[in-house]
């Protein structure tokens, strides 16, 4: 049998005897364990009198125990050999850092100590350096696709995103930027970690990206608390592994229901990106119709065409299969909501915004769904969005855009502003999370795809657009709640409006949508005094 009984636990802290008594009655009741692998402060005290009895064999460990190093200078002592050591009969030191092969041909790889910033860091920590040379050492490898099993002291740094919560544990704050990246690149399918006196099972994460690389096997990271801890919090997990070199490759990348997104991923990638203010240099700049730099060629004033500057339509427009709200050529649009026109879309306030500024992004002609925009149309869309996001930029915001091509007729792109501080990260957490609480798979897709790679003409989907590129994506196959995307936005952990997430309740009259509209028109840094909005 290829499947291998192990047992991980947390902070001993010097309380051996608490945890082999434990260890003790599991396998009294299960049956026998291959090893247990400890996490965390394996010594407490100095003076540690329960050790002395397990070092001068006094006592023996009841099961083959492999233990991290040290996390404080006090407990340095109790590790001779920083390359790793039998400690006592059946407890081990792996050592500072490296990759353990168990004769059952599981890999686990293991970083003793704290972060620091010290190169060479103390004998209780690791640096950088360690870390880049434990990858290198795993990576180099070939056809390396993870490891079985990670073993580090601190949990790392961002592990709650787009997860269940690890309760009063804040990991946007708390744990290793260091092992993060650790955890990214050494795709562990099991990864341990204590010293925060906690214990949290996070839902499995991908190793990824949906729609760009080849499935591969999910990760399970696990932090267990202190053993013996009055609050009876887990400090020992069970658990059974086939070694991943044993493992069908089908069957090692099968995805679980409840995976969510990989934490660590996006961290990353923004920690490489330098962030660049956008702000609007010459006061008179034309954020919706600079001809030059965003909006090409300017529908023409008297509504005639200027030689042949009209660019042809790749598509004959689709006609509405009743009164259309949005066709600008209806008599059922609210034109007084109208804030710019261009030569193939326009730009209104949202009926009820969600905020003041909330924008729509509008075809001129019927169209359903973005899937379905001819390049034209597409291009001055990509135009309209690149000018709202230099504009928001300039007032301190980012925007997030959505569409639901779902019980609509006509392609509305909605536009909402947020405040900078709320990251992309942030806001993709919400969205993901919200999503997963309605039994609803809201999908990252990569950042210069199009949507049309994924969505085909037709069929029903909802999806979200940051102004980083970012995208998230859902194929609607049954039903889907028609205000999800305002009702997360409005949702305390980014805008704190719910009373705001229907649009109905928040429709003004006439006469003040229309002032409003022309304060939006009359912002400077727009400079859309001459706009036409007929």
């Amino acid at each position: 049998e290829s499947r291998r009984p192990l047992l991980a636990c947390g902070d001993a802290e010097g309380r051996l005897e608490a945890l082999f008594g434990r260890v003790r009655a599991i396998q009294d009741k299960s049956g026998r364990f291959d090893m247990l692998l400890c996490v965390g402060n394996f010594f407490g005290s100095p003076s540690d009198p329960e050790w002395t009895e397990y070092r001068t064999g006094a006592k023996k460990a009841p099961i083959q125990t492999f233990v991290l190093g040290a996390n404080n200078q006090e407990t340095v002592r109790y590790f001779p050999d920083s390359s790793g050591c039998e400690l006592a009969e059946n407890i081990t030191y792996l050592g500072r850092r490296g990759v353990f092969s168990s004769t059952s041909g599981l890999q686990i790889a293991y970083l003793s100590g704290t972060e620091s910033q010290d190169e060479p860091a103390p004998a209780y920590s690791f640096s950088s350096k360690d870390v880049t040379e434990l990858k290198t050492s795993l990576l180099s490898t070939p056809n390396f696709k993870g490891v079985d099993i990670l073993l580090t002291s601190p949990w790392p740094r961002d592990v709650g995103n787009f997860a269940n919560s690890p309760g009063k544990i804040n990991t946007k704050k708390h744990g290793s930027t260091l092992i993060s990246d650790l955890a990214a690149s050494l795709k562990p399918r099991y990864h341990f970690a204590a010293l925060e006196k906690a214990y949290y099972e996070r839902l499995p994460y991908r190793n990824h990206t949906v729609l760009q690389e080849t499935p591969q096997h999910v990760s399970r990271f696990i932090a267990l608390a202190d053993v013996g801890n009055t609050s009876k919090k887990k400090y020992l997990y069970a658990f059974s592994i086939v070694p991943m070199s044993l493992m069908d490759p089908a069957e090692l990348v099968k995805q679980p229901q409840d995976v969510t997104e990989n934490p660590y991923r996006q961290s990353r990638k923004e920690a490489q990106k330098t962030t660049k203010a956008l702000v609007c240099e010459e006061p008179a700049c034309q954020f919706f119709f600079d001809l030059n730099k965003h909006q090409g060629k300017k529908r023409p004033s008297d509504g005639k065409e200027r030689g042949n500057s009209q660019p042809k339509q790749a598509k004959t427009p689709s006609q509405p299969t009743g009164p259309c709200w949005f066709c600008l050529a209806s008599p059922e649009v609210e034109k007084h909501l109208v804030v710019s026109i261009g030569t193939h879309c326009y730009l209104a306030l949202a009926k009820g915004g969600l905020l003041p500024d909330h924008v729509l992004i509008l075809p001129i002609g019927h169209c359903q769904s973005v899937v379905d925009l001819s390049p034209e149309v597409m291009e001055e869309v990509t135009k309209y969005k690149s000018a709202l996001k230099e504009f928001f930029r300039s007032k301190g915001k980012r925007y997030v855009l959505f569409e639901r091509n779902y019980k609509s007729q006509h392609l509305q792109l909605q536009v909402i502003p947020v405040p900078l501080d709320c990251t992309s990260e942030d806001i993709k957490e919400s969205f993901i999370t919200q999503a997963r609480e309605q039994q609803i798979d809201l999908l990252e897709i990569p950042e210069h795809s199009d949507i049309t790679q994924v969505a085909r003409p037709g069929t029903p989907y909802f999806y979200v657009e940051l102004d980083t590129g970012e995208k998230l994506f859902h194929s609607i196959r049954r039903s889907f709640p028609l205000q999800f995307g305002r009702a997360v936005l409005a949702s305390p952990a980014l805008l704190a409006l719910p009373e705001r997430a229907d649009w109905r309740r928040c429709a003004a009259g006439r006469a003040e949508e229309a002032a409003q509209a022309r304060r939006f028109r009359a912002q400077p840094e727009l400079g859309l005094g001459g706009c036409r909005s007929r």
